[in-house]
């Protein structure tokens, strides 16, 4: 439990360390569209390589794939509905315009984020022995802390850009990402009874999201960016969970 909670912990100082850098120096959008990109290929490499056989193990297969089709369908909605559940992986349409009236989209915003945040803190909270592996648990929590950077830089960028001064932006970034200490906490302390089924059903309903966060990242680099840097960075993200499950799987056996 106590590394479980760090690792919570830990995925949120990332996030806020995103947004540190924000309010230190302002990235040029080729470096940020790298760093995205590369994120977002660690979200699907830790759902294809960690989440998805772990729930597979726990749970029937049909169950899964509902599961992940939920957990894509939420993260859909809520982009479309309410606002991009992601600023980093929607970094390519905060435009100009829609920095300057900020104001406007300022709750749906924090709204949309904070449910992600939730999300991935709730994703490390339930990781149990009887669940996951080491692999599985550090190449999560590795995939979130890389995705938790961009994340909380575009995040911080953002607001610095609508007007913000750099503290109240950081401070800004520090209190929507602490939902993710609130998911944590609902994972460890309120679901620790819960059964492996369901916690690979809810391990799978979150790879679900994280596959709409990849996709959505990615297809909107690419509209913006060159093709060949959105996809060798998403290629190498993806390389290393992959990389980092198999050497873990191996120093297990």
């Amino acid at each position: 439990m106590a590394n479980t909670l760090w690792q919570v912990i830990g995925a949120y100082i990332f996030a806020v360390a995103g947004g540190s850098i924000s309010a230190s120096l302002r990235l040029e959008h080729k470096a940020l569209c790298a760093l995205i990109s590369f994120a977002a290929g660690t979200l699907l490499g830790v759902t294809i390589f960690a989440i998805l056989p772990e729930s597979f193990s726990a749970s029937p297969w049909w169950t899964v794939i509902l599961a992940v089709t939920t957990g894509y369908a939420v993260f859909f909605f809520i982009s479309k509905h309410v606002h991009h559940v992601c600023p980093a992986c929607a970094a390519s349409h905060f435009d100009a315009d829609a920095t300057r009236h900020f104001s406007e989209i300022a709750t749906a915003l924090v709204v949309a984020l904070a449910i992600h945040s939730a999300t991935d803190g709730l994703a490390l909270g339930i990781q149990r022995e009887a669940l996951a592996t080491d692999a599985t648990k550090w190449s999560l929590f590795s995939a979130l802390c890389i995705h938790k950077i961009p994340e909380g830089l575009a995040l911080g960028s953002l607001l610095i850009g609508a007007g913000l001064r750099r503290s109240a932006a950081l401070g800004w970034v520090a209190a929507v990402e602490a939902t993710t200490l609130l998911g944590g906490v609902i994972g460890i302390f309120f679901l620790a009874k819960v059964s492996t089924f369901w916690l690979g059903l809810i391990m799978a309903h979150v790879g679900g999201g994280f596959v709409y966060l990849a996709a959505h990242a990615v297809l909107g680099e690419m509209l913006k960016h060159g093709k060949k840097l959105v996809l060798t960075s998403f290629s190498v993200g993806v390389a290393l969970i992959a990389l980092l499950n198999i050497a873990l799987r191996i120093l297990a056996s």
